[in-house]
């Protein structure tokens, strides 16, 4: 099974070729055209501006990945592309040319939820069931429980505000620019590898203690924001790697801390860790450090399969395609929904 897999949920634009072997994945190619430099002027991602971009990018990354992968269209066995959730602006683009294709190759197209593909990130290697996937990224923070490769459940989710959405918003706080979680994270190391002591600074751990699997950030959000209002400019320059520090910890500590008590409810084999946040080291690190302290296996895909990319979306397409095979007319069924969430 070959698959070619397309994904243009917010402001990257990415295809990606997947090789089957009697079940061995393999990436021939995972091409990535990025517009965070374009999007940095703005302090944050402007719809209108990524899709008009991602309509320049599409027809050359696609090109690019099957050229990388040495794979003619007529070889695939399969498209998949991410039709939400997303930007609707963005989403469009990669739909319509993936249906585009799909009729002109005649090959079936596979419809793929972009939290989905986050999750399929961590199946380049085996999984024990049952397992639960925190799920962190600009737009979402979820808990999902999963049965096999194919069936999932969500469990919890943010009420409010996403993890990610939240470093974006106190890095703009804070006057660090944007991207905001590489920025919090890199100031919140420059206050560890400087001190000796803890942070003064105490902010609070939304929901921790709820009894349930829900999240909530906008709160903790609100006070940084008063934390930082205290401060006169002087002093809050010298301490926005300290408020850094404490937010990060406390963001760390309340997703760890829920992660850990849906492990143990559901009494998972497995604990992943999915989506752009994956990608902050210190979480990372803190969920691995709970999970194998309660002798349970981790998983969290590498660095470059956290962020928006196509290789998930194809690992997503595989599984999906060996529980239902598609059909060459499935790509009248598919429509773009910004808002499809996970069941």
């Amino acid at each position: 099974m070959i698959i070619l897999a397309i994904e243009t949920s917010c402001d990257e634009t990415s295809a990606s070729v997947l090789k089957s072997t009697g079940g061995r994945l393999e990436l021939l190619s995972n091409v990535v055209s990025s517009q965070i430099d374009i999007h940095k002027q703005y302090g944050g991602v402007v719809p209108e501006v990524a899709a008009r971009h991602h309509v320049q990018n599409i027809n050359p990354v696609i090109m690019e990945a099957l050229e990388t992968a040495k794979i003619k269209p007529q070889k695939l066995s399969y498209l998949a592309v991410v039709s939400g959730p997303g930007l609707i602006t963005s989403l469009i683009v990669g739909v319509e040319a993936a249906k585009a294709l799909s009729v002109a190759w005649q090959k079936p197209l596979i419809n793929v939820n972009h939290m989905y593909s986050h999750i399929a990130g961590n199946f380049l290697s085996k999984v024990e069931f049952p397992a639960v996937c925190l799920v962190v990224s600009g737009g979402h923070t979820e808990l999902v429980l999963l049965k096999n490769y194919s069936q999932f459940k969500k469990i919890g989710q943010t009420v409010d505000d996403a993890a990610g959405e939240a470093f974006d918003k106190v890095a703009k706080l804070l006057g660090l620019g944007y991207p905001g979680g590489p920025a919090v994270a890199l100031k919140a190391t420059e206050f560890l590898i400087s001190n000796f002591q803890f942070s003064k600074i105490s902010l609070p751990r939304p929901l921790i203690n709820s009894g349930d699997f829900n999240f909530s950030f906008s709160g903790l959000k609100t006070a940084v924001l008063y934390t930082a209002q205290k401060m006169k400019k002087k002093e809050l320059e010298q301490r926005t790697s300290e408020i850094c520090y404490e937010f990060q910890q406390a963001v760390v500590d309340v997703l760890v801390g829920k992660t850990m008590k849906a492990a143990q409810k559901h009494k998972v084999k497995t604990v992943l860790m999915a989506g752009g946040v994956a990608a902050n080291k210190k979480l990372r690190e803190s969920l691995r450090e709970s999970v194998e302290a309660k002798g349970l296996k981790f998983g969290v895909p590498e660095f470059r399969l956290c962020t928006d990319n196509a290789a998930m979306v194809a690992i997503a397409g595989y599984y999906l395609a060996k529980k239902k095979r598609p059909s060459r007319d499935d790509w009248k069924k598919v429509k773009v929904n910004p808002n499809w969430e996970l069941k």
